[in-house]
């Protein structure tokens, strides 16, 4: 299985440090191209490979972890995404609620991304904290997934634990976005899960 995150934000190289940390290789891309990913590649090392944004869209899973109103521009890269994995790993805050037209975020993205498979992770927590060692307190930090898609969903959600963290499922969009979204009781909550 091959990995890119799209995004060398706050997010994009937070999840690049987990991927590090955890000795699992990865391609980073953005649309400002591979020279300015030079400096994090060469601190986090050489599981960590600078890629053009055509390279890292080749990988078996893709992150999204882009400013929600770039994704247009990702997804129609691709005519057909051919049951790809997209992660969503983007927040909407900011974004006009007319522009989801009553959807949730996850979905506008899979109508984006033709023949995607998109599953919904890395978006409750702040990048910050998301950077940090997963283990906290003789436990682990605790990432939600959810998807439309169960294998898919099965797939991210052992990526999740291979990060170091604690992969709970909610289950589908609906159900995981009611949870999530903007308001909802566990965005932005540092939940510890003990063994």
């Amino acid at each position: 299985m091959t990995y890119s995150i799209i995004g060398s934000g706050k997010v994009g190289s937070a999840l690049a440090r987990q991927f590090a940390r955890s000795g699992i290789p990865v391609g980073i891309a953005n649309t400002r191209g591979t020279q300015s990913l030079a400096a994090l590649v060469n601190e986090l090392g050489e599981g960590i490979v600078a890629q053009s944004l055509e390279q890292a869209l080749g990988a078996d899973i893709v992150i999204l972890a882009i400013p929600f109103s770039a994704h247009r521009d990702i997804a129609e890269k691709i005519a057909d995404w051919n049951n790809k994995i997209v992660i969503d790993a983007m927040n909407t805050y900011g974004v006009p609620l007319e522009e989801l037209g009553g959807r949730a975020s996850t979905d506008v993205i899979a109508s984006a991304f033709v023949g995607a498979r998109v599953v919904k992770t890395f978006n409750q927590l702040p990048a910050a904290l998301l950077a940090k060692d997963p283990a906290q307190e003789g436990g682990k930090r605790v990432i939600f997934v959810w998807s439309r898609d169960l294998d898919a969903n099965t797939s991210v959600t052992q990526l999740v634990d291979q990060l170091g963290f604690a992969p709970i499922s909610l289950g589908t969009i609906d159900e995981g976005g009611k949870l999530l979204g903007l308001g909802g009781p566990l965005i932005l909550q540092n939940i510890i899960r003990y063994q």
